[in-house]
């Protein structure tokens, strides 16, 4: 069944004169990348920081229309690298509130493997903004068959660019995040994460090693021998790491990852309380000297002659967010109060070359209909007078 959710508070605000616009553009955008064959389903996800204005499931678990429709609050997606960011940068955002970590500390203080050379000055804060001179990928699952040799292998790597020049998105860098957790808690990364996110925010439809259960309601990502694969995390390094790993493993849904931007726009304030401090979240929402576009674990737009950010024509230099290699995208704007959540399989059988290229210009226009909907100069508590 498909679902929408308004709240009716709302309807002055999206249907003022001067923001003329239905919910018809947000569909369009979405069914379009159905149609192109770029992803079998979706589920798009709109609100503010107390409250959902849109969410709706689109297609179906595969391209056969008699598999389910996804819904926002049921279906469950393997959100891939957005797990950097849910999972990774939000236990050591745990650990850096509490003060068991520094982030200006050299990562050898919490591994004492990875040292040796120009790598004793890579800091914590270069793992999380990509500036610690690490590769940008390294096919582990090739040359390893054990967690151990895949580890084994992550500290043998060298750095290719002196530490602190130049950020070079990198899942390494999330991978040994991850082991600093470990180290600095003493728990495996699952369980750290999920004792001090998925439990701390109420987030009770997200989880690493989906169940039985879940897997039947989790959206396919790949194909195996002409069935679906459904509940196992489509990257290879993730899986030889465990299904639990610092830049992948996390399976949610819409609306869980809705609750988790709206505690972002709160500056840290979950169900409960104050889950970060807000000089914390801000700390790990600021820039480095050297970053780029990079803040701590998160992405921001950039200017592009060629073509547009992924987030859009239209956000705010303020916004930050993160994609997902299944097809995963969050984005939040502080300053128009929005989020956006878009979730797609488009790593299951697309049936158009390049379907990561088709998904960003479905991107686009999905994230320029979203923000067109409420105008930015609306204030939380005056929403209903826009």
């Amino acid at each position: 069944m498909r679902m929408r959710t308004l709240l009716p508070a709302l309807l002055v605000t999206l249907w003022h004169p001067a923001y003329a616009q239905t919910f018809d553009q947000i569909d369009a955008a979405v069914n379009q990348g159905i149609r192109r064959g770029i992803y079998p389903g979706a589920v798009v996800v709109i609100g503010r920081s107390d409250s959902v204005l849109y969410a709706r499931g689109y297609g179906h678990f595969t391209w056969n229309r008699t598999s389910p429709v996804p819904t926002p609050d049921s279906t469950y997606w393997d959100i891939a690298s957005i797990t950097k960011v849910m999972g990774t940068a939000s236990a050591v955002m745990r650990l850096v509130d509490a003060g068991r970590v520094d982030l200006h500390a050299p990562v050898r203080r919490y591994l004492p493997r990875f040292s040796g050379g120009p790598k004793d000055q890579v800091t914590v804060r270069m793992l999380l903004d990509h500036t610690s001179g690490l590769r940008s990928y390294a096919p582990f699952f090739k040359h390893s068959r054990s967690r151990a040799g895949a580890i084994e292998l992550l500290y043998a790597e060298r750095l290719t660019r002196r530490p602190g020049d130049l950020p070079v998105y990198s899942d390494l860098n999330a991978i040994l995040l991850g082991l600093v957790i470990e180290s600095v808690s003493g728990m495996p990364l699952d369980r750290f994460v999920s004792r001090e996110v998925f439990e701390q925010l109420e987030l009770a439809h997200t989880t690493y090693h989906p169940t039985p259960a879940i897997r039947r309601r989790t959206v396919p990502t790949a194909l195996w021998r002409g069935h679906p694969v459904q509940g196992q995390v489509n990257d290879p390094n993730a899986l030889l790491l465990g299904g639990a790993a610092g830049h992948a493993g996390i399976f949610s849904t819409g609306m869980d990852l809705a609750r988790y931007a709206q505690v972002w726009l709160r500056s840290g304030t979950g169900p409960s309380g104050q889950w970060v401090s807000a000089p914390t979240v801000q700390l790990f929402l600021t820039r480095g000297t050297n970053s780029g576009p990079r803040l701590l674990g998160w992405d921001t737009p950039e200017l592009n002659l060629d073509e547009p950010s992924l987030f859009g024509t239209l956000i705010s230099d303020a916004a930050y967010g993160h994609t997902g290699f299944t097809g995963t995208q969050v984005w939040i704007d502080p300053t128009r109060n929005l989020f956006l959540i878009f979730l797609t399989n488009r790593t299951f059988d697309p049936k158009v070359r390049n379907s990561l290229h088709g998904l960003r210009d479905v991107r686009v226009a999905l994230s320029d209909a979203a923000i067109r909907l409420v105008p930015h100069t609306c204030q939380q508590e005056l929403v209903a007078q826009c």
